[in-house]
C-alpha cells in the first residue's frame, strides 16, 4: 500500500507539474510568472520529498532516476537556497518527465510491487 500511495503521489504532482508549464514557450516565461513558479516549486517539494521516502527495495527497482538531481533539489527547496533556476528547469524538462515514466514503467512490469499489501 506505501508503494501505491508513493506511486500516486509522484505522479499527481508530476502532472500538476506539467499542467502548470504545459503552455510555456521557454525557461524565461515561467521564471517570469511568479505564481506559477511558487505553485511549480510546491509541486517539486511534495514530489521530491514524497520520492526521498521510497523505501529502500523500490529504491533500488528504480535506478535509472536521477536521484541525486532530486536530492539537490529537494535541498535547494527545502532550505530555501538561491539561486536554484537551473535545478527547477532541469526538474520540469527532465526529472519529472524521466522519473514518471520509470515509475510507470516499473508499475507495468512489476504490478505486485504497487498492491494493496506492499
Amino acid at each position: 500500500m506505501v508503494h501505491r500511495l508513493l506511486f500516486q503521489t509522484v505522479m499527481d504532482t508530476g502532472r500538476a507539474v506539467a499542467e502548470l508549464t504545459r503552455e510555456m514557450q521557454d525557461e524565461h516565461e515561467l521564471f517570469t510568472s511568479t505564481l506559477t513558479l511558487r505553485a511549480v516549486e510546491a509541486q517539486l517539494l511534495t514530489m521530491a520529498h514524497t520520492l526521498g521516502n521510497l523505501t529502500p527495495a523500490l529504491h533500488r527497482q528504480l535506478l535509472q532516476v536521477d536521484w541525486l538531481g532530486w536530492a539537490a533539489l529537494h535541498d535547494k527547496l527545502r532550505h530555501g537556497v538561491q539561486p536554484r533556476r537551473e535545478e527547477i528547469w532541469y526538474a520540469v524538462n527532465g526529472l519529472v518527465p524521466q522519473t514518471m515514466a520509470l515509475l510507470a514503467d516499473l508499475r507495468r512490469r512489476q504490478p505486485v510491487w504497487f498492491e494493496t499489501g506492499n
